[in-house]
């Protein structure tokens, strides 16, 4: 089915590369290469047109030199009229791009190595031809790489749709590795693993190569950084192929298959090695360099491809998505190759293939990732699975004993019985502090990892507040000082300037920016301290706590289960400091609110105004608590064994059973009482009862 799938994937991308748009721009396009009796421009404007080299196509490939290439070009009849009119070359890995007149004269200059931010056309190879004189243009195109000229004449229409085209595309790449790499950076962070770690560097430099191949990088990073213009691009390739390979070798555990296959990966990285030296320090090798990076990126990908499908035959699941993303990246490499031979037309998918590819090859990879996550967490259900066969067996076991123990011995059933209350409230409780302890650990991780970032963000608020004030001052003084002592056109020229800004759009909207980050942070911060109340479940002293403060902590960490329709109620009595294990209390309001919410989520559509209603009063020595819904309450037979270990009304799998039961252990444990008021149709209260003083206390 994979198979069939990618089969056809390959035909329509193969058909959707035979699209091209009619050129008819030219009359005449020539090239010859630079020599040392062709090195000027007056000697290749002395040149007739049998002494090129001509070209029927629109787009030239020239291939490797170390000499720059004349080209000359005479437009056609449609085209004479240069006004509105641009010279494209969208290829921005061309080092230098020199256009001349008819008369040899310097008209403009652009290229890798004269971008400009300044220019905003010269990003794009775009050169206006509203003032240029004569039908007859000359260019000199150098490169280190290959030598791919493509040509169009283009108006002012045609370069905003071009240059939309290519932003729109750019930005969706973007935004799918940014959105790759900060997930796997979050589950690195999470889970310590660091194929993670090697994902995130592999992708962070694809990212970066696709960058720089589309000439953003270069332009807005080290635009005046002669030696980055000319080699980032390769030095990049060359780290994207050592940390794929080692990535691959490690994800798809080619060591412990076959330590030869293994050797022969990390012999490619030392190649690469070599080759990243060789642009970082000069070798002596010119060219060459150029050819073995060539050379190697045409034989990684089917090196790549051949270890995935030797994992995948040796049974490791996650290999196929690398088999899919590497059969992918060898498609594209194959379309672009026959678009640089000018076997296919140069369009927007083939210019942007490798892009497309990197596009799929990211996701793919991340989706290994995730298939291999989901692969562990099916071996750790399997191994609860059997460990609660275990238990059922062991439970079974203990029914047909206590049986034939109540058959025999009469006498005795009571004794048996309680024996066996007495087990199942233990499992429980061990259960319950395991399963807590856990989650106390957990938040109280997360509450602490959070609540650095989110106090520096809070204490600059305000400094920030105050910053932008005395700089709206700053700017009010200049305002007020400009309508006295600025001329007319200074005033004018200021005024059409705030407009075109829409300064005071903008100062209000500085405002409400802050507004909403002061929000936000607060409300973050009531999240962190409801984690850090919360996350004391396995505190074992008594302490003095605030039962409104376990309430409110309780109500923030369900807030996000809590269905919009149900209200909370919350009517709180003055109660005193209560001496009681502040995260077994939690634990007990989590446990009865979170009953309600299911009750009345439930039966959400059937109830008119489903609300919880929280009350707590203080008669002196003791402090009570009532937690009311209007859901659709229980029989009495169940209200009889809601206490008992096991026994639940949920469906299989969506309940234990455990919960009440552990909830009247620990208010048990605190010399407290938990009474139940409910009838069918008529919602349930439960309230419970708590000494203000503790003498001592169970530890669980």
């Amino acid at each position: 089915m994979i198979n069939r799938n990618l089969i056809l994937f390959l035909i329509l991308l193969l058909i959707f590369s035979c699209k091209q748009k009619e050129k008819e721009d030219f009359e005449f396009i020539g090239w010859v290469k630079s020599s040392e009796n062709l090195s000027e421009i007056q000697n290749i404007v002395d040149l007739s047109n049998n002494d090129f080299n001509e070209s029927n196509e629109s787009y030239l490939s020239l291939g490797y030199s170390d000499e720059p290439f004349w080209v000359k070009i005479e437009l056609s009849d449609l085209e004479k009229d240069t006004s509105n009119k641009y010279l494209s070359v969208p290829n921005p890995m061309l080092n230098s791009i020199e256009l001349y007149d008819s008369n040899g004269a310097l008209y403009e200059k652009t290229g890798r190595l004269n971008f400009s931010k300044e220019d905003y056309d010269s990003f794009f190879n775009f050169m206006d031809l509203s003032d240029f004189q004569g039908n007859t243009l000359f260019l000199k195109v150098s490169s280190f790489g290959n030598n791919n000229i493509p040509l169009e004449i283009v108006t002012t229409d045609d370069i905003s749709f071009s240059v939309n085209e290519r932003n729109l595309f750019f930005g969706i790449y973007f935004g799918v590795v940014f959105a790759m790499f900060f997930y796997n950076l979050f589950l690195w962070i999470s889970t310590k693993d660091n194929i993670y770690g090697l994902y995130i560097s592999y992708i962070f430099f694809v990212g970066l190569t696709q960058g720089i191949l589309g000439g953003y990088i270069d332009s807005y990073f080290w635009s005046n950084n002669f030696f980055l213009r000319n080699y980032s691009f390769y030095i990049s390739t060359s780290i994207v192929n050592i940390v794929g390979i080692y990535y691959s070798l490690k994800f798809l555990k080619i060591k412990d298959f076959n330590r030869k296959v293994f050797f022969f990966g990390r012999l490619i990285i030392g190649v690469y090695f070599f080759i990243l030296f060789s642009f970082l320090f000069d070798l002596g090798i010119g060219q060459l360099k150029f050819r073995f990076l060539q050379v190697f990126l045409g034989i990684v990908p089917f090196y790549l491809l051949s270890i995935s499908f030797y994992s995948l035959k040796k049974g490791y699941r996650p290999a196929k998505f690398f088999l899919i993303s590497w059969f992918l990246l060898i498609c594209s490499m194959v379309i672009f190759l026959l678009s640089d031979l000018n076997i296919l037309p140069h369009n927007f998918l083939t210019n942007y293939i490798f892009t497309i590819g990197s596009t799929f090859e990211a996701l793919l990879l991340s989706f290994a990732l995730a298939d291999k996550i989901n692969i562990l967490k099916k071996e750790k259900e399997r191994e609860q699975a059997e460990r609660l066969k275990v238990l059922k067996e062991n439970e079974e076991l203990v029914r047909e004993q206590n049986t034939l123990l109540e058959e025999k011995v009469r006498m005795r059933t009571d004794e048996l019985e309680q024996a066996l209350r007495n087990l199942q409230n233990t499992q429980s409780q061990l259960v319950s502090q395991e399963k807590m302890a856990s989650l106390g650990q957990l938040t109280a991780g997360i509450a602490h990892e959070i609540n650095n970032p989110i106090n520096f963000v809070s204490s600059n608020i305000t400094p920030l507040k105050r910053d932008i004030n005395d700089i709206m001052e700053v700017i009010e003084f200049y305002r007020e000082t400009a309508q006295k002592e600025f001329q007319e056109g200074s005033k004018k020229k200021a005024a059409d300037l705030e407009e075109e800004l829409e300064l005071d759009y903008v100062l209000e909207e500085v405002n409400q920016l802050l507004k909403g980050m002061e929000e936000g942070a607060k409300r973050t911060v009531e999240i962190v301290k409801g984690l850090r109340l919360f996350s004391r479940v396995d505190e074992q002293d008594v302490k003095k706590v605030d039962l409104h403060d376990g309430i409110n902590s309780t109500l923030i960490l369900l807030n996000s289960s809590i269905p919009g329709k149900i209200r909370i109620v919350r009517e709180f009595g003055e109660l005193p400091m209560v001496e009681c294990l502040a995260g077994k209390i939690n634990q007990v309001f989590m446990n009865i609110i979170n009953n309600a919410v299911h009750a009345l989520s439930d039966h959400i559509d059937e109830i008119k105004d489903p609300k919880i209603e929280i009350r707590t009063r203080s008669f002196g020595e003791t402090v009570s608590i009532e937690i009311e819904d209007n859901g659709p309450g229980m029989p009495e037979h169940v209200k009889q064994r809601i206490f008992e270990p096991f026994f639940t009304t949920k469906a299989v799998g969506k309940g234990t059973g455990l919960g009440l039961s552990i909830v009247y252990s620990i208010i048990e444990n605190h010399k407290g009482t938990m009474e139940v008021e409910t009838e069918v149709g008529q919602g349930t209260i439960f309230k419970i009862t708590l000494p203000v003083h503790q003498s001592n206390v169970k530890h669980e």
